[in-house]
């Protein structure tokens, strides 16, 4: 008897069933891990949906991207900021982190199905061009965004140094999208800046936090308080439209300007991801007021230096709300290069408040500057009425509030 389709099916989606355990179990026992308790039923369906898709779409598919897309969808449908990263969007991620990248200078995130702007990066394409904090990103070279993996766009955006991508923007209030079109370039990670505002008075711009921001940060205050012949009398540090970055980048700035405490805590459910960071003794700044700028650009490891300095005392913080994402992200090497993405922890500041999708309200709200796109550091900057009210809080002594250790 000729066996039917039926038949056919059962004994490949067996086979498959089968296949994919010993695929997963094998990799995981190379990873020094035992295999998850994966309920037959489920590999099965799984299985039985990759065969269908082989023998039935209407173009012909690979089964190794097939199965990369279905761990790209399990990882994504986690969080916003959880995702599979194949071996060149790993070597890119690195490449951010350590170094220079060629894209435009904006990072994003998935937020209600949306692909939004958490900030232009400091003289950027992106910031040139004048995309802002919170636009949503609705079109890529003419086409629109569905919902879908975070890395697929982020590859589109970016490319080769000179090449151009069109970008349709939404940005409230207005009614329709806006057109960029943007020329690609090399992005430094190089992100501290540093000028004298007026005798005395300095000004530090964190653009995001990588591996040199710490160390940057340091040589920039020196420098500062060389120029003004000692002890600066206060300091503007300015982390608006700051997405973030490295956790140690946060720790390591923050501890340059306090004496004892903590820093930040988190808890997740490894052991590894519970953590508590702590200030070892000595203050750079020698106690000098801080005024921090800040606005919903600022993200992530830009939110734990505010709040830990807040917090402490250290520092009173000027502008917006934060953008309010109060999670940790833990990169976990694969096999082939490889990697996942993936949400381990969520921090606290140290009075113990969770700022994750809440941000933090700061000290002195500020309206925000009609035709702000991303801050301009010094000197061109300095008529910035946002700088200007953090110098005017320095000059009359910057008197601090009420640490809560």
């Amino acid at each position: 008897m000729k066996p039917n389709r039926r038949t056919v099916l059962a004994a490949l989606v067996g086979c498959l069933a089968g296949l994919l355990l010993a695929v997963l179990a094998g990799w995981m026992s190379r990873q020094g891990r035992e295999a998850p308790g994966l309920p037959p039923e489920d590999a099965h369906l799984l299985a039985e949906v990759i065969g269908l898709i082989r023998d039935d779409y209407v173009d012909q598919t690979d089964s190794h991207e097939l199965m990369a897309n279905a761990i790209r969808g399990m990882v994504g449908e986690l969080d916003p900021h959880s995702s599979f990263l194949d071996a060149g969007e790993f070597a890119d991620l690195r490449v951010a982190t350590e170094g220079n990248y060629s894209g435009i200078g904006v990072e994003v995130a998935v937020a209600d199905g949306v692909l939004m702007v958490i900030a232009p990066l400091d003289g950027s394409p992106a910031a040139r061009a004048g995309i802002r904090a919170g636009d949503t990103i609705l079109s890529i070279d003419g086409r629109a965004l569905r919902a879908g993996p975070l890395n697929n766009a982020i590859a589109a955006i970016r490319g080769k140094p000179g090449t151009v991508v069109k970008l349709g923007i939404g940005r409230e209030p207005l009614p329709g999208p806006l057109e960029f079109s943007l020329v690609r370039a090399m992005v430094s990670v190089h992100s501290v800046r540093h000028a004298m505002l007026e005798p005395g008075i300095g000004y530090l711009r964190i653009s995001q936090f990588s591996d040199s921001t710490g160390a940057d940060t340091e040589a920039a205050v020196r420098a500062l308080e060389e120029q003004a012949g000692g002890r600066l009398r206060g300091l503007v540090l300015d982390l608006r439209n700051n997405p973030g970055g490295a956790l140690d980048a946060a720790v390591e700035v923050s501890d340059l300007f306090l004496e004892r405490g903590t820093i930040v805590s988190a808890e997740g459910r490894s052991a590894k991801s519970r953590f508590r960071m702590e200030a070892a003794e000595g203050d750079l700044a020698q106690g000098t007021p801080i005024a921090v700028l800040v606005n919903e650009g600022s993200a992530s490891a830009a939110e734990i230096v505010a709040g830990a300095l807040r917090d402490h005392g250290r520092a009173r913080l000027f502008g917006q709300k934060t953008f309010g994402k109060g999670s940790v992200q833990t990169v976990l090497p694969l096999e082939d290069g490889q990697a996942l993405k993936l949400t381990t922890s969520r921090y606290f500041t140290p009075s113990g408040a969770s700022i994750h999708e809440r941000g933090i309200e700061p000290d002195e709200p500020l309206l925000r500057p009609e035709a702000a796109a991303a801050p301009v550091p010094p000197p061109e900057g300095k008529a910035d009425p946002e700088i200007r009210a953090a110098i005017f809080w320095l000059q009359a002594g910057g008197t601090q509030i009420a640490a809560t250790r």
